[in-house]
């Protein structure tokens, strides 16, 4: 028998299961041991926006679809968010998002897109031309 620290003895094997929280699952374990989302060529960066496709082919009772995968689609029903978000309403490190959302974008399920980026600043010389300007007021 082995024990943890708090001394209560264990049978083997009992470590894979905590009774508050219920069986616990491996990562590994929903990705099918996979680290890097499937071959779209897409980065999933934390602010990347993934909005469900209302178009999409596949049924809520698809069984090709896991319960991880059910879940960020729920959580895309409600609205767009982002990997980050994702991440913290399913409650799984955003290395699982990651290729959960590789799945579903193969599938069709989901899309992606990046926020908009920033304006590019203004060059330095405009700038000191309007300090310029604004002095000769």
């Amino acid at each position: 028998m082995t024990e943890y620290t708090t001394g209560i003895p264990q049978e083997p094997g009992s470590q894979w299961y905590d009774s508050e929280a219920g069986p616990l699952v491996r990562p590994y374990a929903m990705t099918g041991g996979r680290t890097k989302p499937g071959p779209t060529g897409v980065r999933f960066d934390l602010i990347a926006l993934v909005t469900l496709d209302p178009n999409a082919p596949v049924a809520d009772d698809d069984t090709a679809l896991g319960p991880e995968h059910r879940a960020l689609i729920d959580l895309c029903r409600v609205e767009t968010q982002s990997v980050a978000e994702l991440a913290a309403g399913a409650d799984l490190p955003v290395g699982v998002i990651r290729v959960l959302l590789g799945d579903l974008l193969e599938l069709g399920c989901v899309t992606v897109s990046r926020p908009v980026p920033p304006a590019q600043l203004p060059d330095e010389r405009i700038l000191r031309e309007v300090i310029a300007g604004l002095r000769a007021l």
